[in-house]
């Protein structure tokens, strides 16, 4: 068995022993793993390629580009499979855009040249870097921020407002354009989510939507639109915001069966706190649909005062939780950013797990990075969760059997005070201990 442990004293580095497995005694102090019981197929992890990462990648020199690419993408660093990219501008873009000129209802000039300066260039890097060493590159999820500001009821991209109801078929007409055009590309879209917190009138891009609103653009416009232009193959996701409100969305919005069926499943963001069990009740009243989180970050208009262990922590306890209630896919917001946390055009800074430095031509893995890769660098695409039982709530636990049938158990201790455990399987394991604010991932084959 392998025992991997982020050491955030040193180097910050995984650190990899082997354990020899054998019959463990103790009833004390088990985690147990039950690998044929199984809930969710998992499709992997990402982050998001915004045109903030894509500016501050494209300042860095081209070897520090090179081991950004590997850090995130890399079989070395965090085995990053998918990766998440905004329609039109979001508030870490550089400012305001669509791909329309003001007022073309037509769509006649729409045209992503914008995208090809520095957001293309690196999701086609980021792509080749997975294909080089999995032979698959990344897919990706496409969510807007806002309409062009003529398609508004405030007549401007920020601070809310909603999509004009004589915009409706032009804003479906859109997507598919957009998918067409990235595909073109040669990216690999594969969902889409119809709006980015669509009940936050943001002092950046933004526009609401109520739930009626949103099934009825889903119900008639978009998913008709797809299944038109034979794009019916892009899943569509809805919400895209808070877990508090995950499951009263979701059922309001599915409550009229023609729009259930054009519905994959609801995409989560953190900003409100856990809400693990709202996830778990979308995944018990719609097993056929899926969960994906798609954002998450440290805003450091609330956390910047925290310490690097809470930050780290702050990810795990949420991929744990997350993972346990149901999610399928788990996409960190930004993938990098610059040592102000942005650049972002309404001030809105946050930090990034890749901190960068372009002046200088550094950059700086923070722990948040290490924490994650326990997850993603183990639990692969195509893994399904497996059963766990724990002596004590002080540890938190997921697992997962991979393609292969390896089991990978991730173990967080967020706790004051060290944990013992033994991680048994059939009456077999290793037992081992949990210091304070620690995270370990286990991984054993058969």
């Amino acid at each position: 068995m392998k025992v991997i442990t982020t050491d955030e004293r040193a180097n910050r580095y995984w650190e990899e022993t082997e354990r020899a497995r054998g019959t463990v005694e103790d009833c004390m102090h088990v985690v147990n793993v039950y690998p044929e019981v199984t809930d969710q197929e998992f499709r992997g992890f990402g982050g998001a390629l915004t045109e903030a990462a894509a500016h501050v990648f494209a300042r860095m020199g081209k070897g520090n580009r090179q081991r950004i690419l590997a850090d995130c993408y890399g079989a070395d660093g965090l085995r990053y499979s998918l990766g998440r990219i905004h329609m039109n501008s979001c508030d870490f873009a550089l400012g305001n855009y669509s791909y329309v000129q003001e007022g073309d209802a037509s769509l006649a000039t729409f045209d992503i040249a914008h995208d090809r300066a520095e957001i293309l260039p690196l999701i086609m890097a980021a792509d080749g870097e997975r294909r080089d060493w999995s032979g698959e590159g990344i897919r990706l999820l496409v969510s807007p921020w806002s309409p062009p500001a003529f398609m508004k009821t405030n007549g401007e991209m920020n601070h809310g407002g909603s999509l004009k109801e004589e915009y409706y078929a032009a804003w479906a007409e859109y997507f598919v354009r957009f998918i067409r055009a990235y595909r073109a590309e040669g990216t690999d879209i594969r969902w889409l989510t119809v709006q980015n917190e669509p009940m936050a009138a943001q002092t950046w891009d933004s526009c609401i939507y109520t739930s009626e609103q949103e099934g009825c653009f889903v119900r008639e416009f978009l998913g008709p639109a797809l299944e038109r232009e034979g794009l019916s193959d892009i899943g569509i996701f809805v919400w895209d915001h808070n877990k508090e409100e995950a499951y009263r969305r979701f059922r309001e919005i599915c409550a009229d069966g023609r729009t259930e069926r054009y519905v994959a499943g609801e995409a989560v963001h953190w900003y409100t706190g856990d809400h693990f069990e709202a996830l778990s009740l979308v995944r018990r009243m719609f097993p056929d649909k899926e969960i994906f989180f798609t954002e998450g970050c440290v805003e450091y208009s609330r956390f910047a005062d925290s310490g690097e262990i809470q930050k780290a922590e702050m990810y795990a306890h949420d991929i744990v939780g997350n993972l346990n209630a149901g999610v399928s896919a788990s996409l960190d917001w930004n993938l990098l950013l610059d040592a102000e946390g942005g650049p972002n055009h309404v001030g809105n800074f946050c930090a990034a797990p890749l901190m960068c430095d372009p002046e200088r031509d550094v950059y700086e893995r923070r722990l948040t990075y290490y924490y994650i890769g326990q997850f993603s660098r183990y639990i692969q695409p195509g893994a399904v969760r497996i059963a766990t039982t724990r002596y004590t709530d002080a540890i938190e636990v997921t697992a997962f059997r991979n393609p292969d049938g390896e089991r990978v158990v991730v173990l967080l201790n967020r706790g004051e005070q060290a944990r013992e455990y033994t991680l048994r399987e059939n009456g077999t394991g290793i037992t081992g201990t949990l210091a304070p604010h620690s995270i370990q991932t286990v991984c054993c084959g058969d």
